[in-house]
């Protein structure tokens, strides 16, 4: 039973970093009626990319939550001063510049984000959204949420170059 468990973590780890290799594996999905779930954009350097027809790469559950004002004006991962009211999230694996779909369990709210930063550092969480995120999925009170990630786009060069 271990190795079968090893096995299947194995694969999915394997599938994820290929996507990291990979990424023209970003296809477009052919145009049509979308749900309002994926009715999202988000705005990466100034331009505003629309996500809404967008098929994920990849899909899975998870613990997130949010920080704010402790963090708000500091240095993120990839540079950038982090605002608590930007659209961004921090993830501990996900190459920085990541562009997931957050959507929310519970109420079925979804947020476009950007991963710009590394984090969270508590145990059982695998995504801490900036402030603003949390108060359009509606967890701002309690403070943590079970979601779905959708990966929409992986950045197809090194976030450092980003900011040249």
């Amino acid at each position: 039973m271990r190795t079968k468990t090893f096995v299947v973590l194995e694969s999915v780890f394997l599938g994820l970093g290929v996507l990291t290799l990979v990424p023209s594996a970003n296809p477009a999905a052919s145009a049509g009626v979308s749900s309002p779930l994926q009715a999202a954009s988000a705005t990466v350097s100034g331009r505003t990319t629309s996500y809404a027809s967008q098929r994920p790469l990849a899909v899975w559950e998870c613990m997130t939550s949010w920080y704010g004002e402790d963090f708000d004006g500091q240095p993120t991962a990839d540079g950038e001063t982090y605002d608590m009211y930007a659209e961004t999230a921090a993830h501990p694996t996900l190459p920085l510049g990541s562009i997931v779909r957050v959507v929310n369990l519970r109420n079925h709210r979804s947020q476009v984000v950007r991963i710009n930063d590394r984090g969270p550092y508590v145990q059982g969480r695998e995504l801490d959204v900036s402030y603003a995120v949390a108060r359009k999925l509606g967890f701002e009170q309690s403070g943590t949420a079970k979601v779905r990630l959708e990966l929409l786009k992986v950045p197809s060069r090194p976030a450092s170059e980003h900011h040249n």
